[in-house]
């Protein structure tokens, strides 16, 4: 027998033990092809052994080839005395053997000889077969150097030399040039990992990743502040990007899996694939199968294990192949439905180039491929189902051979798909005789890169729909890390088409993972985008699908450190509301926003939480639910954030109120409820009102009102005459309130304008003429929702302007809403019983109590002001004179009055009615309206515009200025001081200031007691803010005049009242700058005097007026020194920090106020 020469196989024999689905993708496991082992279509040449076959029908190596060493295949051994060994095989058996250097020369030899072997290529080019991984023993196929195994330079560590692909995604992978510990003796292993120098020095990139799974899992499970603490520690690695490691490898499981898979039995290597580098046992027992004659063996006991083990493997491997089989029957009869529905249009002509290794048939055998296809149309075309190869044209491109050679798991498949694409895609043969050999040759000069994996990505080209997706999934996750972020919304309509229609579920959780971390803060604009995708995948997947894969992507990143990703989750929450199970809509996904409503912080992601939970409130359907509603409304209407209050009113709160309108409830619930927190929040607040609370309720109210209205023309007599055709009215633009949002707008609610015009005819209609019997709804508005509202308005306190506001805003959106006939006949003949205004109740005898509520306020500003008609002016005039009237002679307190007229006052739309009324007063017969009206002047001149005060207020104030009672002269003093604050013009200013004149030196006043109060009151209340001038020239020296005759004053209760006031009006005046001729001639005399009479009355005030003389002294000592200023001022002359330390502690000293200060007199006496 002639010996077996390993480099006697030409070219073509070579390329003959290669499958023709062989492609240059060595990475690629062989379960992405069809199953069984590759065969070659064509018969080898006469001087040729024939091909041995395997011991194992269907078993493949690593690398795609066929290790073909005959073992018991007689029939394809006939006529042959010598076997062959494939290359191949000799390179596994040198590795196996640990022959390295052998092997080196061996690959380098073939290099020489232009024949690459993929095995030995990629084993030496994978630095991590020579390299050792700390604490882990040496593998047996690790190359061993002079000192032990070769240890890899740190200078070079790259992804290659990192041994994380055994733990990628997949699940725990291994590489084959390492052995699993199970297989080292363990003895060995014992005193492996007992040796103490075996360890080395961490390398950076380890250190990195191994800091983001540690933080990673401090995070999971709750460790936060330590967790803060490490990212301190290690502040120059983002721990939210796992590209930030450095590693262009999937991130790893976590630790806790780790963990897991590093305490249990590791699977032997030889139940992995990988396309780089690896040996099977088996091929290499059939390589001594070959070699030697089969004679049975003197088995020792671990050779008898190690063919258990190897019997258990193959078993392992036909179980594992069985089901690659029934995956690839599912695959090709969806390429079959496929094909069926491409017969009717033929497909669109593509490429077609036939890779170097795989062999393409001459012309007979595409006929003969062609007839055979013709007899099956159906049959899909396989070449591992996916992909074209573009490498080149083979060399053996014009031998012919017939089809029965060919050695495929499925040859009729594989010809009709070859004969299919021939007939789509031919090229001009040309007229050579060149041979294989020398065409493969040549056409190895094209440089070509088909070793990568974008070269293994680029020679393929997809020839149909689920290829292209195939494709896009495996090269998507490498485009993005690659682009560039603010370009990044680009890949957006990529990932979502192909996580639609990719076939693998853990590609697509994959994919739309990418599409949730796309942009690390995306802005308004990239969010749009991205929840335009994310409703557009929805549509197109279904309920079932959005469950399954797009809810996860929303939990996971529901408290993410970045509020715009939060905002993300919270706003994809809402828009996929309508694509959702109803099931999931009213428990998961309400659940996750109520979660992030009471946890996050962010004001924009909260307000975007409740914007979805209104469109949660749109499509829920489970009754069951309106509690958590409810509650939901009231807590979001508490959130401090205004904008978040905005959002409830416009889109939760009509949410939910059509939800209720639908349920029934709005009226009979929902409503109540809220009343009923309005009484027991009135009932709490005898000891003092929360008022931020009853904002909170009566604003829900406001917002509940359209719905309400909505539910008042829907459940009217009249709806079954309503007719859209004809002449319908256009609805005045005044009508109704502006809506805070559209959902608040009658039209949107009841459903179109036309409908609400034909709606509102019937309704006054009806009003006016034919009355509210059997009209249920509204009969519960009129009965008993307006006369528990006037109840509630009664109770609240009228002096608090911001109650008063609310409920006149309240009352007028209500009356607007419900239109001027309901106003008129429904609304306001309660306010009116309620006030029992009539002539004989408007004396000096009749104590009505309901006048000094917030009542009288309310039904002004919010009933009487809805519509501005001559009529309702008269009737606010009439109504607003009455009261005046009433409270005057009954001497009532006067706040439900000056209340209305802060109100109104606050428009100027109704200054000019107010001072109708006042003029009704100035001209009254009685002192005490007289003065009354006196007392309005000062609320009302603030908001009026100086002409009308020169016109009408100035001339009232002056004739009531001469009136013979002196109590309405002294009334007149605060609206003349308030005209000194606010208004400009001199001559105005030079009236006014001559009318206060005649009240301080005219003899009639000298002994007016209360007068000189009121006067020095109103200097102390209006002399910061007046003009200087006349704070210089007539305020403080007319308080110097009033301080010095009260050091005269024999009476003690006055002089005690006097010097009360002085101080006050000092202490405010203090802060103004002064002259310095003022400050000598009237502010420091002044100021002596009071302390004269604080001397006797209150030591606590004497010491701090003490500390303000000497500190005035010692400034106008300073500025008699220094004359480059004018002024001087005693604000500043106490900015000093001793000054101003001292006079504080002084003032803090004064425990007593203004009004207890009479009391502090009467015990000192």
């Amino acid at each position: 027998m002639a010996s077996v020469n390993p480099f006697n196989l030409s070219d073509s024999e070579e390329e003959a033990e290669r499958g023709p689905n062989e492609t240059a993708d060595t990475e690629r496991s062989p379960s992405d092809g069809a199953p069984g082992p590759p065969g070659n279509p064509f018969s080898p040449p006469a001087d040729a052994e024939p091909p041995a076959l395997p011991l194992s029908g269907n078993r493949t190596s690593p690398s795609g080839e066929g290790i073909c060493v005959s073992a018991s295949a007689p029939t394809a051994m006939a006529g042959t005395a010598e076997t062959r060994i494939s290359v191949d095989g000799i390179a596994a058996q040198l590795l196996k053997d640990q022959y390295i250097l052998t092997a080196l020369e061996f690959h380098t030899e073939l290099l020489e000889a232009g024949r690459e072997l993929p095995r030995l290529r990629d084993y030496f080019s994978n630095p991590g077969n020579f390299e050792r991984q700390s604490g882990t023993p040496p593998a047996k196929d690790q190359v061993l150097g002079p000192g032990g195994p070769l240890n890899r330079a740190g200078s070079i560590s790259t992804l290659d030399s990192l041994d994380f692909a055994r733990y990628s995604d997949d699940g725990n992978r291994e590489t084959d040039e390492r052995v699993a510990e199970s297989e080292i003796p363990s003895q060995e292993r014992k005193n492996f990992k007992s040796s103490p120098d075996i360890q080395e020095p961490i390398r950076p990139l380890e250190k990195r990743a191994l800091n983001f799974l540690v933080n990673e899992y401090l995070l999971k499970n709750e460790y936060k502040l330590s967790s803060i603490t490490f990212s301190d520690e290690n502040d120059d690695q983002d721990f939210e990007l796992w590209d930030d490691v450095g590693l262009n490898i999937p991130k790893p499981p976590d630790l806790l899996q780790l963990y897991r898979n590093c305490g249990s039995s590791l699977t032997s290597p030889r139940e992995r694939v990988d396309a780089s580098v690896g040996v099977d046992l088996g091929d290499l027992s059939e390589i001594r199968f070959a070699q030697e004659p089969v004679k049975k063996p003197d088995l020792s006991q671990q050779q008898q294990t190690e063919v258990v083990q190897e019997l258990e493997y193959q078993l392992n491997l036909l179980s594992g192949e069985k089901q690659s089989l029934a995956d690839q029957i599912k695959k090709l009869q969806s390429e079959i439905q496929t094909l069926k529905r491409a017969v009717s249009s033929p497909p669109p002509t593509s490429l077609d180039l036939v890779s170097q290794n795989s062999p393409r048939p001459s012309s007979s055998s595409s006929s003969s491929n062609s007839n055979s296809c013709s007899t099956n149309p159906s049959v899909p075309p396989t070449d591992n189902g996916q992909h074209l190869d573009i490498g080149g044209v083979s060399e053996s491109e014009n031998v012919s051979a017939p089809p029965s050679n060919q050695n495929t798991s499925h040859p009729h498949l594989q010809c009709c798909n070859k004969a299919v694409r021939q007939q789509r895609v031919q090229f001009d043969q040309p007229n050579r005789k060149l041979s294989p050999a020398f065409q493969q040759a040549l056409l190895s000069f094209c440089r070509m890169c088909s070793d990568s994996r974008l070269g293994a990505e680029v020679s393929r080209i997809a020839d149909n729909e689920d290829s292209v997706m195939l494709m896009l999934g495996r090269c998507l996750p490498h485009i993005v890390p690659n682009v560039l972020l603010a370009k990044r919304e680009e890949l957006i309509p990529l990932i979502l088409c192909t996580a639609c229609l990719h076939p693998e579920p853990k590609e697509r959780d994959q994919l739309l993972h990418i599409l949730f971390n796309l942009i690390k803060r995306p802005d308004d604009e990239q969010r749009q985008m991205i929840l335009t995708g994310c409703v557009a995948f929805a549509r197109h997947v279904g309920p079932t699908r959005v469950e399954a894969e797009l809810l996860p992507q929303c939990w996971e990143q529901i408290n993410h450190k970045y509020p715009e990703r939060r905002l993300l989750v919270a706003e994809a929450c809402g828009a996929l509301a309508p694509y959702l199970p109803k099931e999931i809509r009213s428990s998961l996904v309400l659940s996750m926003l109520q979660q992030m409503l009471t946890e996050d912080k962010a004001d924009m992601v909260r307000e975007a939480v409740v914007k979805s939970l209104g469109i949660i409130m749109g499509y829920i359907d489970d009754s069951d639910k309106y509690s958590q509603g409810f509650e939901l409304m009231l807590l979001s209407l508490g959130d401090p954030s205004e904008r978040v209050v905005n959002a409830v009113h416009q889109v939760f709160i009509p949410a939910f109120a059509a939800w209720t309108t639908e349920l029934g409830t709005l009226h009979t619930a929902l409503i109540p409820s809220l009343l009923a927190r309005i009484e027991k929040l009135l009932k709490q607040g005898e000891r003092g009102l929360d008022e931020h609370k009853l904002h909170i309720f009566l604003s829900a109210l406001q917002s509940l009102t359209p719905p309400l209205f909505a539910v008042v023309l829907q459940n009217a007599p009249f709806t079954s005459r309503v007719k859209l055709h004809g002449d319908i009215p256009a609805i005045e633009v005044t009508r109704f309130p502006r809506p805070a949002s559209p959902l608040q707008d009658m039209a949107t609610i009841i459903g179109s304008r036309e409908m609400l015009s034909a709606l509102l005819l019937l309704y006054d209609h009806q009003l006016e003429h034919e009355g509210t019997t059997g009209w249920g709804s509204l009969l519960w508005v009129v009965n008993q929702l307006l006369p528990q509202l006037i109840e509630i308005v009664g109770r609240i306190n009228v002096t608090s302007s911001t109650c008063v506001h609310e409920f006149s805003r309240f009352f007028w959106r209500f009356c607007r809403t419900f239109g001027k006939i309901f106003t008129n006949t429904k609304v306001k003949p309660q306010f009116q019983e309620i006030l029992r205004l009539s002539e004989e109740n408007v004396d000096a005898s009749a104590g009505n109590g309901i006048l000094t509520k917030a009542t009288v306020p309310i039904y002004a500003t919010g009933v009487l002001t809805c519509y501005n008609q001559e009529e309702d002016r008269k009737l606010l005039v009439g109504f607003l004179e009455d009261v005046m009237t009433a409270l005057s002679l009954s001497h009532a307190p006067l706040d439900s009055l000056k209340a209305s007229f802060v109100e109104l006052g606050a428009n100027p739309v109704y200054h000019e009615l107010l001072l109708t009324v006042l003029w009704y007063g100035v001209v009254h017969t009685s002192a005490l309206v007289r003065c009354t009206a006196a007392r309005m002047f000062e609320l009302l001149v603030k908001g009026v515009n100086e002409t009308l005060v020169a016109q009408r207020v100035v001339p009232a104030l002056i004739t009531l200025s001469s009136d013979p009672e002196i109590s309405v002269r002294i009334s007149t003093i605060p609206a003349f001081g308030t005209i000194m604050e606010t208004v400009t013009q001199k001559e105005l200013l030079e009236r006014v200031k001559m009318q206060l004149a005649s009240f301080l030196e005219d003899p009639q006043y000298q002994d007016q007691h209360s007068l000189h109060m009121e006067i020095i009151r109103t200097f102390g209340r209006v002399g910061p803010n007046a003009e200087p001038r006349f704070r210089d020239d007539f305020v403080l020296p007319h308080l110097h005049k009033l301080a010095l005759a009260n050091n005269s004053q024999s009476v003690e209760s006055k002089k005690i009242d006097i010097s009360i006031h002085l101080f006050e009006a000092y202490s405010a005046l203090s802060c103004c700058f002064i002259s310095e001729e003022v400050m000598v001639n009237h502010f420091l005399p002044g100021l002596r005097c009071l302390h004269a009479d604080m001397e006797q009355l209150s030591q606590e005030h004497e010491v701090i007026l003490s500390s303000m003389i000497k500190e005035c002294e010692i400034k106008v000592e300073n500025r008699g020194m220094s004359d480059t200023q004018g002024s001087i001022s005693i604000a500043s002359s106490l900015v000093g920090e001793d000054a101003k330390t001292k006079f504080l502690s002084k003032m803090g000293q004064l425990t007593t106020s203004g009004a207890m200060l009479a009391n502090v007199f009467q015990r000192k006496k």
